[in-house]
């Protein structure tokens, strides 16, 4: 018969501080003291509702004696895991045999054309639906685009490619799917990748699960040898020898919790579902009682069991199926080897798939200008609308950099013939503004703002005279530049004195001064959010070295445990759940990146310029872990108030 799909339903619960939010709007709390409640009673979310509630409360420190926070407490768990709303899986399809509404009730979705099962989809699970979540990934396109610019197939890359491990271990990965974020940068010099599964291990190292349940630190130190590899149980030395005695994939928490748990196959994969997308902590806790029972029945007991139960239990905060981190160690070593060996076409096809991964196109250019890759601006004559590789090899950025331009116009301008090829230079489009105007339909926003970035410096002139044009191009005829008033010739201005008859000459280089080297890059960055020119920080050096302030490249060479200053702008800014607090900044100079750490009570203390400040000027103690270098904050100060020239 044939087969029939839809997008499957996903029921949004009430979970922690929005379950909270709701029981305080009904009690008309402040929102405040709801948040801090909520906080403080965390370690009783998951008790039996109808269980006395006092003896919590007073553990978590709450005033017993305030009977709204008694009744806050029994409301909030009672909100725990009801429906909040209904979601759609944007990637989950259903597929049976014959027609799909015989099985299933249909509802159309709020988008046009498409349908959605009224079913929550662990009830099709249930029922034997088959169901497939599709997973779109933005470096998949990447690789595409890259493998046309290239001809590489990627089915047939050399399995141990020397450039690839070396780049990895020297965490060389902006740009790189899935180990570009600060904690793989921080962990690759310390793993030292030297083979795909090494590759596949840090995919899957790096994950709530695994950080919660406490695997990772054991892992890096029996890797290195520091640590000799040891089993909680003689009977999980087959399950866990290839991962050195560290659980780090969801099958071997199921294949450890049938081994000394004597859980059966269905046991087993209830867990598997615990530890599924929705990753029901409440349904681990209730798992983890059984599998208490087993290990005890098994004679396993006290600190083994701890562990154990630990390194199962904190998969509910998501971790990896292995065959999940192979797949994706697959698209990490693609990608790595392309921008190790095809660099160009690597960063052409990242720049025309944005927004994707944890860095701006501002951070990937210069990254790329590290590596030797060259760059030419965007130019109304030349560019096309995605970034294109030119025949010498430089990459040629993209009218659709050019924030505010509409992407019909810019097509339009990209596709534009010249009008009289013969009498052109080949590539030439326009002869002129004017010419450009009427043949494109571009507005005057539009054009003031491909003036200001550099796009119309081939129809001459600097940034400044292209603006000074660009107004009167785009500005219709009336008494101040009437016909009569203005004549054009060959490119040049008169403007006619009726006394003198005259004319006085308008250069269409304007009255106005060209930009400086600093506006013409502040200018790149309003217009397209990005500078092929020098780095902001390498305009302000001489300053900074006078104050003190290394380069981030300066760090690894630098003495473990010396104060130090660094600065650069903030390029990402992380406050994992799972990191108690603390916040890790990555500060960009002309030489690379600088990752800085901040303790709760640093963060708390700069809170307004780490959250504000676009540069950042950072003092601190310098750390290297094994070739993760860090600057462990102490004082920071945005460079605006510092008295820089930024």
């Amino acid at each position: 018969g044939a087969l029939g799909a839809a997008m499957t339903a996903n029921v949004i619960s009430y979970r922690g501080r929005s379950a909270a939010r709701e029981v305080g709007k009904v009690l008309s709390m402040d929102a405040g003291e709801v948040d801090q409640l909520a906080k403080m009673m965390s370690r009783f979310e998951f008790v039996d509702p109808d269980e006395t509630v006092t003896s919590h409360l007073k553990d978590a420190g709450v005033d017993t004696g305030r009977e709204v926070y008694t009744q806050f407490a029994r409301l909030w768990q009672r909100m725990q895991d009801l429906p909040r709303h209904l979601g759609q899986h944007s990637g989950g399809m259903v597929i049976c045999q014959g027609r799909l509404d015989d099985v299933v009730p249909l509802e159309p979705a709020s988008m046009p054309g498409r349908v959605v099962v009224q079913w929550d989809k662990d009830d099709c699970a249930d029922l034997g639906i088959v169901k497939v979540d599709l997973l779109g990934l933005g470096m998949m396109a990447v690789l595409e685009e890259a493998v046309l610019l290239t001809g590489v197939d990627l089915a047939h890359l050399p399995p141990d490619d020397p450039e690839v491990y070396r780049m990895l271990q020297a965490a060389d990965t902006v740009g790189v799917f899935q180990v570009e974020s600060r904690a793989q940068m921080a962990t690759l010099p310390r793993l030292k990748p030297a083979c795909f599964y090494d590759i596949v291990v840090e995919v899957a190292l790096i994950r709530p699960g695994p950080i919660v349940g406490q695997m990772v630190h054991p892992y890096l130190k029996r890797r290195r040898g520091d640590e000799a590899v040891t089993y909680a149980h003689p009977s999980l030395e087959p399950v866990l020898k290839r991962t050195l005695g560290v659980p780090l994939f969801q099958e071997q928490l199921l294949r450890m919790a049938m081994v000394i748990a004597g859980f059966s196959g269905g046991e087993a994969e209830e867990l598997r579902r615990a530890m599924g997308f929705k990753r029901s902590a409440r349904r681990m806790q209730q798992i983890e009682g059984r599998l208490r029972a087993g290990m005890a029945a098994n004679g396993i007991t006290g600190a083994a069991a701890d562990q154990i139960a630990l390194s199962i239990s904190s998969f509910a905060l998501y971790g990896f199926p292995e065959s999940h981190a192979a797949s994706f160690a697959l698209i990490v070593y693609a990608s790595a080897y392309l921008k190790a060996h095809y660099p160009t076409a690597f960063y052409t096809a990242l720049l025309n798939n944005q927004p994707m991964g944890f860095y701006a196109p501002a951070t990937l250019v210069k990254d790329a200008q590290r590596r030797g890759v060259r760059f030419a601006p965007v130019d109304v004559q030349l560019s096309g609308w995605p970034c294109a590789i030119q025949d010498d090899g430089v990459i040629r950025l993209g009218l659709m950099y050019v924030q505010g331009l509409r992407a019909d116009v810019g097509k339009k301008i990209a596709s534009t013939s010249p009008r009289s090829p013969g009498a052109l230079a080949p590539g030439i489009r326009f002869t002129s503004m004017d010419d450009l105007v009427a043949r494109t339909g571009v507005r005057r926003d539009e054009l003031r703002m491909l003036a200001e970035s550099g796009a119309l410096a081939s129809l001459g002139g600097d940034r400044r005279s292209a603006l000074w044009q660009a107004e009167r191009a785009a500005r219709p005829a009336g008494e101040l530049l009437g016909d009569e008033e203005c004549e054009k010739t060959s490119g040049v201005f008169f403007f006619l004195d009726n006394k003198k008859k005259t004319p006085d000459v308008f250069s269409p280089s304007s009255p106005l001064a060209p930009m400086s080297l600093i506006e013409r890059v502040e200018a790149d960055y309003a217009t397209t959010g990005l500078t092929i020119g020098p780095h902001p920080m390498a305009l302000v050096r001489r300053t900074l070295s006078a104050r003190g302030v290394v380069r981030a490249s300066d760090l690894a060479q630098g003495r473990p445990g010396r104060r130090v200053r660094v600065a650069g702008a903030v390029i990402t800014r992380q406050r994992p759940g799972t990191a108690k607090g603390f916040v890790f900044l990555s500060l960009e100079d002309e030489t690379g990146i600088a990752n800085a750490i901040l303790t709760p009570d640093v963060f708390a203390s700069h809170k307004r310029a780490v959250v504000d400040a676009p540069y950042l000027l950072i003092e601190g103690i310098l750390q290297n872990q094994d070739g993760a270098v860090s600057v462990r904050a102490e004082r920071l100060e945005a460079l605006a108030d510092a008295g820089s020239d930024l």
